[in-house]
C-alpha cells in the first residue's frame, strides 16, 4: 500500500518553470522577468556584512526592513507584511481567508500562482477573460463578485500580457466592490509602469480598508535570488498573514539586502529609464517584423506568434530562452523579458532566423 495525498494536492498544478535552468552553456536568458543588472554595490556590501551571522535566526518581524518601508511610503510599519517573495504573502492570505464554499475572482491569463490559491484551499476560482487588448475587464470582474467572494486579484501591470490599467479605473472599480471582499492589487512591476507614479496607488489605501498593495524586491531591485516581497495593507491583514505562515520566512541576507536597496531610489530610477528604452527598442523592432505586441508597461513584451512551439524551439537552438504562452494560459504567444541591449539584439537576430526558416 502506498501513501495517499489529499485530493486538493492533486488539484494544484506544478508552477510552470522556465526552460532556462535545463540548458547549459552561454545563454540569453529572457524567460523569467528578471532585471539584467546585479544589485547595487552597497546592497552587495550589506549582504557580505551579514554573512558572518548566519548561525543566528533572522529577525522574525523584519523590524529594520518594515521601518525602512514605512519611511519610504510614509506608512505605519505595523501595516506592512513581509514574505519570502510576494508569492509567500499570496499563499498566506489564501490560507487565512479561503475555504470550501468561498470564491476568489481574478483575470486570466494572469500570474501563474493565482490558480494555486483556490486549489490549495478548496475554494472556487472564478476566472474572467482579459479584453481584446490583453487588459483586465473590470466590469466583467465586478459582475462575478458575489456574497461568497472573499478575494479579488488585480495584477497591474499584468503578467504575462504586460498591460496596465489607469489608476482611476482601478479606483472606480474598488469603490464598487462590496466591503467584505479583499482587493489585492499585485504590483510586482509597478515601477516600470509609466502610466502612473508608483506612489499614486497608495491613495487607494487611505480610502479603502479592504485594499492590499502587493510588491516585490525581485524585479526592479534585482533581488530575485533572495526572495523578498511585501504588502501594504491593514494591521489585521499583516497579523493574519503572519499567523498562517512559517516563522523566519524572510532570511537574514534578504532582509539586509532589501533594507539597503530602499536607500538607492536613484538607482531604481536609472533602471526604469533603461528598461523603458529597451522596451521601445524591442517593440519597435518587433513591429517592423510584423509581430504584434500588447501595449506593455512592464519589463517584458507579450508577442503574438503563429507557431509558438516552432518559435520556442528555434530560439532555443540559437541559445535564446523565452517563455511560451501555452504554459502561461494563452497559446500563440511568447513572453520576452528585456535584457541588456546585446541580449535584446541577440533575441531579435534569433527571431529573424526563425522567421526566415519558416
Amino acid at each position: 500500500m502506498s501513501i495517499e495525498f489529499s485530493s486538493r494536492m492533486r488539484d494544484v498544478a506544478p508552477y510552470p518553470q522556465a526552460a532556462t535552468y535545463a540548458f547549459g552553456g552561454d545563454l540569453v536568458k529572457l524567460a523569467s522577468n528578471e532585471t539584467p543588472w546585479p544589485p547595487h554595490p552597497d546592497v552587495l556590501e550589506a549582504i557580505k556584512a551579514h554573512v558572518g551571522d548566519l548561525n543566528r535566526y533572522p529577525d522574525p518581524g523584519g523590524t529594520a526592513l518594515r521601518k525602512a518601508l514605512a519611511q519610504r511610503y510614509d506608512y505605519a510599519p505595523e501595516r506592512i507584511a513581509l514574505g519570502n517573495g510576494s508569492c509567500d504573502i499570496l499563499l498566506g492570505v489564501a490560507q487565512a481567508m479561503l475555504e470550501p464554499g468561498a470564491e476568489i475572482v481574478y483575470a486570466w491569463p494572469s500570474f501563474s500562482m493565482y490558480p494555486h490559491l483556490a486549489a490549495m484551499t478548496g475554494a472556487r476560482a472564478v476566472t474572467v477573460p482579459l479584453d481584446d487588448a490583453g487588459r483586465h475587464d473590470l466590469e466583467a470582474m465586478l459582475r462575478e463578485i458575489t456574497v461568497a467572494t472573499r478575494i479579488c486579484l488585480i495584477c497591474n501591470p499584468n503578467n504575462p500580457t504586460a498591460t496596465a490599467l489607469p489608476l482611476d479605473q482601478i479606483a472606480d472599480f474598488v469603490d464598487q466592490v462590496p466591503r467584505h471582499v479583499l482587493v489585492v492589487i499585485d504590483e510586482a512591476y509597478v515601477e516600470f509602469n509609466l502610466l502612473q507614479d508608483p506612489d499614486d496607488s497608495l491613495e487607494l489605501l487611505k480610502k479603502n480598508t479592504n485594499v492590499v498593495l502587493l510588491r516585490t524586491f525581485s524585479k526592479v531591485y534585482g533581488l530575485c535570488g533572495l526572495r523578498v516581497g511585501y504588502a501594504l495593507a491593514s494591521d489585521t491583514f499583516r497579523d493574519a498573514v503572519d499567523r498562517i505562515r512559517q516563522p523566519f520566512s524572510v532570511n537574514a541576507l534578504a532582509l539586509a539586502a532589501a533594507t539597503e536597496a530602499l536607500r538607492h531610489q536613484d538607482e531604481v530610477a536609472r533602471r526604469v529609464e533603461r528598461i523603458a528604452i529597451e522596451r521601445v527598442h524591442v517593440e519597435s523592432e518587433l513591429a517592423e517584423r510584423g509581430l504584434a505586441t500588447t501595449e506593455g508597461q512592464a519589463n517584458f513584451s507579450w508577442v503574438a506568434v503563429e507557431d509558438e512551439a516552432a518559435v520556442l524551439a528555434g530560439l532555443e537552438e540559437r541559445g535564446v530562452i523565452v517563455r511560451g504562452g501555452a504554459a502561461l494560459g494563452d497559446p500563440g504567444h511568447i513572453r520576452v523579458t528585456y535584457g541588456t541591449r546585446p541580449e535584446n539584439d541577440a533575441f531579435l537576430a534569433a527571431i529573424d532566423a526563425v522567421i526566415q526558416r519558416a
